[in-house]
């Protein structure tokens, strides 16, 4: 029961967040239709239009994420990596280097690293506001220039589309709203302000990201900032994380067993464990059921129907391919589509941003190896 309302509030969420997107494309079509009813070559302007709708979310996604990436380093932040879908240019050992990277649920991201926290504080509002804001700005400017070149037959149709296109972006991502798979900024923000423990997960997450960019394994990193929060604790989101990454670390020091039991216990709780994060973590303990001393050839762990579309979007992620891989040649005996999962995983590795991820997973699969040629 508790599930289906869960579920049932997460499709409302949803809803509410597809709503603006929803008036805004209504708004959107209204003035492609005036302008249509005012030009000659009907199949010309919707050939125009449609490709300046397009041009607009790809542009307003840059402005967004640019916010970001402005007012982090008004703060005090410093440039850590700027993606834009797959694409990231990332700082790693002090040079820009362009790689490649999906996440399921985001359509770009600009990380940054936190400057010192001083008495448990930081900066955190511009940073995580920065790009509604910059949305804002170019729907301003845009709708100015839309009323001021009205008739331009090249232009009015670009200006619309912009303003209205990055109102969207600055509702959907400025007001607090939580989706199946991630938290959105203004829910980051409002989270931040309301709890300490909260901060400091936001400030430490950014730090290993940018360390990770570095090459640096958790298993190296502080051992404080892994610490598992209390189960009280677990239900703020970003807090949340900090108890993902706890899950990380004992993964990357080989310890399954105590991964197994934390995720397990972790997943059971009520917590504000983001749909992305539950799904990597299934696919964990899919990993840890596999290379146990106890596995029998029954797989324990499965993903349920939502997790499997998540891990879909996520084929290309590290961890992803090495629980395939592990299911493949441990559980299904299939050494060729082991191995061709194999070939992916170094493909996608030599292209993906976080080395030390990449070290981690291909020693995991090393692993798996190992206890299948002892079979």
């Amino acid at each position: 029961m508790k599930t289906k309302k869960k579920k049932s509030k997460a499709k409302l969420q949803t809803l509410l967040w597809m709503l603006p997107y929803l008036l805004i494309g209504g708004l959107c079509g209204w003035s492609m239709t005036k302008y249509l009813e005012n030009t000659e070559n009907f199949f010309f302007a919707m050939a125009l239009l449609l490709i300046w709708v397009y041009v607009s979310v790809f542009a307003q996604i840059i402005i967004h994420e640019a916010g970001h990436l402005v007012f982090g380093l008004a703060s005090g932040y410093k440039f850590s990596s700027f993606r834009i879908a797959s694409l990231m240019i990332a700082k790693i050992n002090g040079k820009l280097c362009l790689k490649k990277l999906a996440l399921a649920g985001t359509a770009g991201q600009c990380l940054m690293n936190p400057p010192d926290m001083k008495d448990g504080r930081i900066p955190y509002v511009m940073y995580n506001l920065g790009g509604s804001i910059l949305n804002l700005i170019a729907t301003l400017v845009f709708g100015a220039l839309y009323f001021i070149f009205p008739d331009n037959i090249y232009l009015s149709p670009f200006f619309m589309p912009m303003a209205l296109i990055g109102l969207a972006f600055a509702l959907m991502n400025g007001i607090p709203m939580r989706t199946e798979v991630v938290d959105n900024d203004g829910y980051n923000a409002l989270s931040l302000g309301k709890n300490k423990e909260a901060l400091l997960s936001f400030w430490m997450q950014m730090k290993v990201s940018d360390m990770q960019l570095c090459g640096k394994r958790l298993r190296d990193m502080p051992e404080e900032w892994f610490s598992v929060p209390s189960d009280e604790d677990m239900k703020n989101s970003m807090v949340a994380a900090r108890g993902v990454f706890a899950c990380n670390r004992l993964m990357d020091e080989k310890r399954f067993e105590d991964a197994d039991k934390l995720m397990e216990h972790l997943l059971s709780i009520k917590s504000g464990i983001v749909g992305l994060h539950r799904a990597l973590l299934v696919c964990d303990r899919i990993y840890c059921c596999l290379v146990s001393e106890k596995y029998d050839g029954e797989m324990k762990i499965k993903l349920s129907s939502d997790e499997e579309k998540l891990v879909k979007a996520m084929k290309s992620f590290p961890s992803v391919m090495r629980t395939e891989f592990t299911v493949a040649l441990l559980h299904e005996k299939n050494e060729k589509k082991a191995q061709d999962i194999k070939k992916r995983f170094e493909k996608m590795a030599k292209s993906y941003p976080y080395v030390s991820d990449t070290e981690n997973e291909r020693e995991l699969i090393g692993l798996a190896e190992n206890i299948n040629a002892k079979v």
